[in-house]
């Protein structure tokens, strides 16, 4: 019994550091200024400071790309938040093979291939002939983003009591006033969840983004990388730029998770 123990610990310890080990090894060296990963020249924050003052070449570029991203993620989660969330409340509310037929239909675009759903999308819009650019690539983290919304706040609706909505409407509240006052605070945990699992798919959107951004010249962090690694190597400010995002993602996380325990242990 000790034995398996001391078995299931090392290999939870073992798939921590096979997952963190890459983003440690991309913050240590992210404070040398080394342009090649993995040579140190010495601590320093010069990278840090090329990021921040503009001095890095191409930094227009980078910073162009940074502001896309969060652009497209903010935005692409906001509306797939919404979408998602009422998509959720029609899908519950049906009864036997339509709603699993839907459930079904919702969670194929999650286990397509990237590169299919990117193609499918490029297609449709040369077929419509909608010019490609922010537009094309909003709508496609848009079709991509929503059924994880789909999939957080339906287990929600789940747990909440039917009759708190019926009640509100025959207390003399309109359906919208049940939906906004009623319903949107019970799942807003679920609502919170299929934002963040949107915006950082959003984020770490490549191939959707690559075949939808047209030749206007349109970049996110993702094609910029892309193509910065098609050069010859990765500029240097890279490392800084992903270790403050991972730091920030983190952050968010742990501020949710410590306000939802908070939450559950007043109940």
């Amino acid at each position: 019994m000790k034995a398996s123990r001391v078995i299931s610990k090392a290999y939870l310890w073992l798939v921590l550091i096979i997952l963190y080990a890459p983003i440690a090894f991309i913050a240590v060296f992210s404070f040398t200024e080394a342009k090649s990963l993995g040579n140190w020249t010495g601590f320093s924050t010069a990278l840090y400071r090329n990021l921040f003052t503009g001095s890095m070449q191409n930094s227009s570029a980078l910073l162009s790309a940074l502001e896309n991203t969060l652009l497209i993620a903010l935005i692409a989660s906001l509306v797939a938040t919404m979408l998602g969330t009422v998509a959720a409340i029609g899908i519950f509310n049906l009864k036997g093979k339509k709603k699993a037929t839907m459930n079904f239909l919702n969670n194929i675009p999650m286990i397509n291939p990237d590169i299919i759903t990117g193609v499918s999308l490029f297609l449709l819009f040369v077929f419509l002939h909608i010019s490609q650019g922010y537009t094309t690539v909003i709508l496609a983290h848009i079709t991509f983003c929503t059924p994880y919304v789909v999939l957080n706040v339906l287990p929600k609706l789940s747990q909440l009591n039917p009759n708190i909505y019926e009640a509100a409407l025959d207390l003399g509240a309109t359906p919208m006033q049940a939906l906004r006052k009623v319903l949107v605070p019970a799942l807003r945990p679920g609502m919170i969840s299929g934002f963040i699992l949107s915006f950082t798919m959003s984020l770490d959107d490549f191939a959707v983004t690559f075949f939808t951004r047209g030749t206007i010249g349109l970049d996110t962090l993702s094609t910029y990388i892309y193509a910065d690694a098609r050069k010859g190597g990765l500029t240097p400010e890279l490392k800084p730029l992903m270790t403050i995002i991972f730091l920030i993602i983190l952050a968010v996380l742990l501020i949710i998770n410590m306000r939802q325990s908070k939450s559950s242990d007043k109940q």
